[in-house]
């Protein structure tokens, strides 16, 4: 009788134990997670300011392919430019990459890595460069003004010599690859979203 109510508690504890340790992380859940989507949405739009030639605002639209958002002086002129995110594997894990468009769509404003889980010390490259001491955010740097007809390609081991061209990463050259891959595939899509919604290529 002793040994089964000792087991009785043992199960009342443990079982209380579960129970409370459910309800603290699932109030726990609730307390942190519109921060960290407040803290999101704030580098979502601090990323677009990164990417978009000077604006005062900009407008998003949803489209089949995503949302993007079109960045204007004022409300009423032409933009400026496009950004979008691009999602999509690297060489470790999942890219998220915030990219700008001109509205003509043949160049790139800027792009902003902001989630990778590329090898440290190499594929982190395609972030910041901490080698180069003089320009440690050479690489995304390279993409401002880089011209996306017919499409991107990376130059292994050597300076680019046309405007669609960028160096790739020395020992990171999948990384790089990622990069561009994704872009490629995703501005095609993004082209497509903004004819349809009137915009011109």
């Amino acid at each position: 009788m002793s040994k089964m109510s000792l087991s009785t508690r043992m199960i009342f504890v443990l079982t209380l134990i579960t129970v409370l340790s459910g309800g603290i992380l699932a109030g726990w859940d609730m307390v942190t997670q519109p921060k960290i989507e407040f803290h999101r949405q704030e580098a979502l739009k601090a990323a677009i300011g990164d990417v978009l030639p000077a604006h005062d605002s900009y407008q998003t639209q949803k489209t089949e392919f995503g949302s993007i958002y079109i960045g204007r002086r004022d409300s009423i002129s032409d933009p400026v430019g496009i950004a979008f995110m691009a999602v999509g594997s690297g060489f470790q894990g999942e890219l998220r990459i915030m990219v700008g468009l001109t509205p003509d769509m043949t160049q790139l404003t800027g792009i902003k890595v902001l989630e990778q889980i590329e090898t440290p010390g190499l594929g982190t490259k395609i972030v910041v460069d901490p080698s180069n001491k003089q320009d440690p955010y050479w690489f995304p740097a390279q993409f401002k003004g880089l011209h996306i007809s017919p499409e991107i390609v990376v130059i292994k081991n050597a300076k680019p010599t046309h405007n669609n061209e960028i160096q790739g990463i020395t020992g990171a050259t999948i990384s790089s690859k990622a990069v561009t891959r994704l872009l490629n595939e995703q501005i095609t899509d993004i082209k497509t979203a903004w004819t349809a919604l009137g915009g011109t290529e």
